[in-house]
């Protein structure tokens, strides 16, 4: 996505080499003339320059002569600073082998946006453990290096980048030099002054619906040790639910199309295997408000979150800049059935299919995105033509959000070819004034979806102000600050006087309500 935003419509390419999909970007001008593949492998932090440092190496040119193109001692000067095989001298191997180009494998999705209800703090956390350091929450392999469970990456640049240009060592081996955060959310409810109903999705006398969504992935603590434990019934501490009433909890993770009983509200209540794994859930209650009130009803939802994109303090002195948009985002997607879920004409598996959504509340979306994985075919056909397509009146009319998209193709290429594909866009929809939408995806050469996603940006009606909280440790101590920030727009103004060798240990959140 980045070398798309930055060099244009499929200028980036996954390729397959020897145990490992590297990347390639297209490069025009200057030495690459009208145009040539070059090696940009962010995976294993590698780009080859030629003999005399002029211009990158495409993989067809360096797995020709790839052991001695690959040697760190080979002509350094030449890689103006950068360290072939940065992660590992013997990372090259993987460039003996030059098998399949993959053409638009990933793709953009909506902004990672956090709404917090009124009622509900998020807790970020950028070291595994949570508050009392005993309690491993993760979605991924367990390493359980160093005794600590969970994933973790001994050879990286994530959390040291400054040391990247101008190694001459590498990343360097450190057990645990990078390891997953984690995101808590708390929800209580106000079921006293109806603060409650900004999280309903639907409520009678006799139930009430929450949806909850996230850009973090719902993690666990799996029942025991084994690598893939996640996977195994018997997680915990992904969703707790704390509290006491009649009335059975019942859990969906398609949008309430099927459910899942799960008992009476007890205190305690662990419901982590249901919704692991997923970024979205919808709780029912069944139970009205009244009845709820006296509950004491409290949500813990436990994400994991990468530890390198959490803000942290620094030595010196730390100014804190703070953005509140004011948006939030709904979403049919990314999973299949909550796509399905949507699905008001074709159908996935065909080459035509139409989603339907509309915000929680009849709040007038500002913006959509979209995306859809196709099966493309091997070799991909350039001259099949992709549409997105949006409307606001129930399909009488569309608009376009992507015309024309084609899987270009160019330069030289391996023998092979990924058959699958993504195609994705966004368009700014405040104008309409719509709080539903439809996304349809089609194409002229018969390929078939396999499924696709939409999501909504829409601005809540509540627009309260939020509280940021910082906890860290210095050579002064332990100290904890707080500042609240207005929403809407940008403020540089807090300032927190950190010592040195400064940890941060987490970051809270709160809305601040306006009344």
């Amino acid at each position: 996505m980045e070398a798309l935003a930055l060099l244009g419509h499929n200028r980036g390419r996954g390729v397959g080499v020897e145990g490992h999909n590297a990347f390639e970007v297209f490069l025009t001008g200057g030495p690459y003339g009208s145009g040539k593949w070059v090696l940009l492998d962010h995976d294993l932090s590698t780009v080859i320059y030629n003999r005399d440092g002029a211009a990158l190496l495409s993989l067809a040119e360096i797995q020709k002569d790839w052991k001695r193109l690959s040697d760190r001692s080979y002509l350094p000067e030449k890689q103006h600073g950068w360290l072939v095989c940065g992660l590992h001298l013997s990372d090259g191997a993987s460039y003996a082998a030059y098998r399949t180009a993959e053409y638009l494998a990933g793709y953009s999705g909506p902004p990672p946006l956090v709404h917090l209800r009124r009622g509900e703090t998020l807790r970020r956390y950028l070291q595994p453990g949570l508050e009392d350091g005993k309690t491993f929450v993760f979605w991924g392999r367990n390493y359980n290096t160093g005794g600590i469970p969970g994933l973790e990456r001994s050879i990286t640049w994530v959390n040291q980048p400054e040391k990247m240009h101008r190694s001459r060592d590498g990343a360097g081996f450190h057990p645990g030099q990078a390891r997953y955060g984690n995101a808590v959310y708390t929800y209580r409810p106000d079921f006293a002054n109806g603060d409650y109903r900004e999280g309903v999705i639907a409520e009678n006398e006799k139930y009430v619906v929450f949806g909850f969504r996230t850009p973090y992935i719902i993690a666990a603590t799996p029942p025991n040790a084994k690598p893939w434990a996640i996977y195994e019934p018997g997680c915990r501490n992904g969703l707790v639910l704390h509290g006491k009433a009649d009335g059975i909890v019942s859990v969906s993770t398609d949008d309430g199309t099927t459910w899942t009983d799960c008992g009476r509200l007890t205190d305690g209540l662990d419901l982590t295997d249901h919704v692991k794994g997923r970024q979205h859930y919808w709780l029912r209650f069944g139970a009205g408000a009244r009845h709820l009130a006296s509950s004491h009803l409290a949500v813990t939802t436990v994400c994991q979150a990468n530890a390198a994109v959490l803000p942290r303090l620094k030595d010196g002195g730390t100014a804190i800049h703070f953005l509140a948009s004011g948006n939030a985002v709904v979403s049919a997607g990314p999973e299949l059935p909550s796509a399905q879920a949507h699905v008001v004409e074709g159908k996935f598996g065909t080459p035509s299919v139409t989603l339907e959504l509309a915000t929680p509340h009849g709040e007038p979306a500002v913006a959509l995105y979209a995306a859809a994985h196709v099966f493309s075919s091997n070799p991909p056909q350039p001259q099949i033509k992709y549409q997105i397509e949006l409307s606001a009146d129930d399909g009488k009319t569309w608009k376009a959000v992507v015309q024309d998209w084609q899987i270009t193709r160019r330069g030289d290429e391996p023998p092979d070819f990924w058959s699958q594909s993504l195609c994705w866009g966004s368009k700014e929809i405040a104008g309409l004034k719509a709080a539903k939408l439809r996304a349809r995806f089609r194409n002229d050469g018969g390929k078939s979806y396999a499924r696709g996603e939409m999501h909504l940006v829409y601005p809540p009606e509540s627009q309260d102000a939020t509280r940021v909280t910082f906890a860290w440790n210095d050579d002064q101590g332990a100290h904890r600050a707080s500042h609240v920030f207005p929403t809407g727009r940008m403020e540089s103004s807090w300032n927190l006087p950190t010592g040195n060798n400064v940890q941060t240990r987490w970051v809270d959140l709160e809305p601040i309500t306006n009344r």
